[in-house]
C-alpha cells in the first residue's frame, strides 16, 4: 500500500512573486477554497511582512479554510515571525515557515554576514517561532548552491531547536535529478537527529528539471513533502507544477511508493482558475491542463485511440476534469477519424458519400491547420464543389423612401442558366447582394467590413466575412462599377473559403 506524500502548495506566495503577477485577495481566498477542496494538506497563504494586503489575505484565508494547514513565509527575524504568528491566529491548523540563505554566495553578496551569524539567526528563529505554533518548517535558501558541511551542522541544531520539517530548496534550479536526489539523501544522513523531522524539497524550474528534481527529491532522497504550485507558476522559469508531480506520483505509484490525497478531478478548473487570475496563459502543450494534453491530430494515433484509449494515454482525461479526449481533424487525419468526426456530428451517410467526402476533406485539411466542426458540418452539408459554383450578377435594384426605408432586389444567373432573386428591407445595398449569395451557397456568413480602392482603372476590395476560416482577403477586380466589384470579391472570397 502507498504512502501518503503531504503537498504544499505555494501558489498564493511563491506563484504570485511571478513578474507581473498581482492577486486580489478575494481572488486568493478563491483559489485557496479551491485548494481545500482539492484536498490540499498545507496552503501557503503568503508572506505576512512583505505588504500589509498579504498580512490580511493570510488572515482571511485562515479564518476561511479548515481543513488544511496555513503556512505563512517568514524571515529568520523576530518582526517577520510575529507578524506570521499574527496574521495565522484565526488559523484551525497553523504553521510558521522561515528561512535564510545558507549558501556561501548568498551569505557574502546578499545577506553581507558570516555563516556563524546565519547559524545563530536560524537558531533564534526556530526558536522563536515554536512559541506561536508547534508546527515550524525552516528552509535553507539557496541549500543546492550551500557548503554540505555547514549546511549539516546548522539543520541539526534547528532540528533540536523545534523545526520538524526541513525544506531542502533548490533555489536557483541548477540541480539535475541524480545530483538532487544524492543531495537530499546526503544531507539526511549527515544529520544525526533526521528522523525527527519530515523532509521537503522545493524546485525551481531554470533548466526545465523541476518536477525531474522534485521527483528524484521522493524517490531517492526520501522527501515526504514536496513543495509546488498550480501551472508551475512562480519566480523567473516558475516552481514544479502540483499537477505534474500529482499525476506523476498516481499514475507512477507502484514505482514510488507513494502518492498523495488530492483529488485530482479538480485539477483542470482550479488551473483554469489560477490562469485567469494570475492572468499567465496555459500554453496549449502544457502536460495534464494544457488543451491539447489529451487531444490527437496523427491518424496512426487517432485510430489506435479509437480502438483503445490506452494505446497512446497513460493517463485518462476525466480523472483531471476534462470531459473527455479529443480528436482534431487535419492534413494527417484518416478515414477512421473523419467516420468518428461524422459520428460524433450525428451525420449519417451512406459509404460511397463518405469516401467522396473524405476526398475532399483531404484536400481542405491541405490547406488549413485544423477543419472545425462548423466547417465539417458546411462540407458535408453540400452536395458538390462551392468553388465550382459561378455566379454572375444579372440584375439588382434598390430605392429608398423617408418613409418606408430601403428596399432592395438581387438576381443573380446561376451555373444552369436559371436565375435567383433574393429581396431584401432596410438593408445597405452590399449586405443584401452578400446575404443573396450566402443563401445560394446554403451558408449563415456575414459581412463583417469592406473596403474598396480604386487604382490604375481597377478596383482593389478587402472582405471580412464573420464564421468563415478565411476572415480576410485581398481580390483585385477589373471593373469600375463597385456594385460588380464587391460581388465578385465577395464569391471569391467564398470560393477560398470552402
Amino acid at each position: 500500500m502507498s504512502k501518503s506524500l503531504i503537498i504544499l502548495d505555494t501558489t498564493l506566495r511563491d506563484g504570485e512573486q511571478a513578474p507581473g503577477v498581482l492577486m486580489s485577495p478575494n481572488e486568493k481566498l478563491i483559489i485557496a477554497r479551491k485548494l481545500e477542496l482539492m484536498k490540499v494538506n498545507i496552503i501557503e497563504a503568503g508572506f505576512a511582512a512583505s505588504s500589509v494586503a498579504d498580512f490580511k489575505s493570510i488572515k482571511n484565508i485562515s479564518a476561511a479554510v479548515k481543513n488544511c494547514t496555513i503556512c505563512s513565509l517568514a524571515r529568520a527575524n523576530k518582526s517577520d515571525i510575529e507578524l506570521a504568528a499574527e496574521a495565522l491566529k484565526p488559523a484551525s491548523r497553523s504553521r510558521i515557515h522561515t528561512f535564510i540563505a545558507t549558501s556561501e554566495i548568498h551569505i557574502r553578496n546578499k545577506l553581507r554576514t558570516t555563516p556563524e551569524h546565519v547559524y545563530e539567526a536560524a537558531k533564534t528563529a526556530v526558536r522563536f517561532a515554536r512559541k506561536y505554533t508547534d508546527d515550524v518548517e525552516f528552509s535553507p535558501e539557496d541549500c543546492s548552491r550551500s557548503n554540505i558541511s555547514f549546511l549539516s551542522s546548522l539543520l541539526e541544531c534547528v532540528i533540536n531547536e523545534g523545526a520538524n520539517t526541513i525544506n531542502i530548496t533548490d533555489t536557483v534550479g541548477i540541480e539535475t535529478p541524480g545530483s538532487f536526489g544524492s543531495l537530499v539523501k546526503r544531507i539526511k544522513e549527515n544529520i544525526p537527529n533526521s528522523d525527527k523531522a519530515t523532509f521537503s524539497v522545493h524546485c525551481h524550474n531554470d533548466l526545465g528539471l523541476a518536477v525531474a528534481n522534485t521527483l528524484a527529491g521522493i524517490k531517492q532522497g526520501g522527501a515526504k513533502q514536496v513543495e509546488c504550485t498550480v501551472n508551475g507558476i512562480g519566480e523567473r522559469s516558475g516552481n514544479a507544477p502540483l499537477e505534474e508531480v500529482v499525476m506523476a506520483l498516481n499514475t507512477k505509484r507502484q514505482f514510488f511508493g507513494m502518492s498523495s490525497q488530492v483529488d485530482t478531478k479538480q485539477i483542470l478548473s482550479l488551473s483554469n482558475l489560477v490562469a485567469k487570475y494570475s492572468d499567465l496563459r496555459i500554453q496549449p502543450t502544457k502536460p495534464i491542463v494544457g488543451q491539447n494534453a489529451f487531444a490527437h491530430a496523427s491518424g496512426i494515433h487517432q485510430d489506435g485511440i479509437l480502438k483503445c484509449r490506452e494505446t497512446y494515454e497513460i493517463m485518462n482525461a476525466k480523472d483531471i476534469g476534462w470531459k473527455k479526449n479529443r480528436i482534431v481533424l487535419g492534413k494527417l487525419s484518416g478515414s477512421n477519424a473523419f467516420k468518428y468526426k461524422l459520428k460524433e456530428l450525428n451525420v449519417r451517410l451512406n459509404r460511397s458519400r463518405i469516401i467522396e467526402l473524405f476526398h475532399s476533406f483531404k484536400h481542405l485539411a491541405s490547406l488549413h491547420k485544423k477543419i472545425t466542426n462548423s466547417e465539417l458540418n458546411i462540407l458535408t452539408s453540400t452536395n458538390h464543389s462551392i468553388s465550382n459554383k459561378t455566379t454572375n450578377l444579372a440584375h439588382f435594384y434598390l430605392c429608398y423612401s423617408i418613409k418606408h426605408g430601403s428596399y432592395s432586389r438581387t438576381t443573380f444567373t446561376l451555373p444552369n442558366g436559371k436565375c435567383l432573386s433574393s429581396e431584401a428591407f432596410n438593408q445597405s445595398s452590399l449586405s443584401s447582394i452578400a446575404n443573396c449569395i450566402n443563401s445560394f451557397h446554403s451558408l449563415e456568413a456575414q459581412l463583417k467590413t469592406y473596403s474598396c480602392l480604386l487604382k490604375e482603372q481597377v478596383f482593389i476590395t478587402n472582405i471580412v466575412i464573420k464564421k468563415i476560416r478565411l476572415e480576410q482577403t485581398e481580390v483585385t477586380i477589373k471593373t469600375k462599377d463597385i456594385i460588380q466589384a464587391f460581388t465578385n470579391a465577395y464569391s471569391t472570397v467564398l470560393n477560398k473559403c470552402i
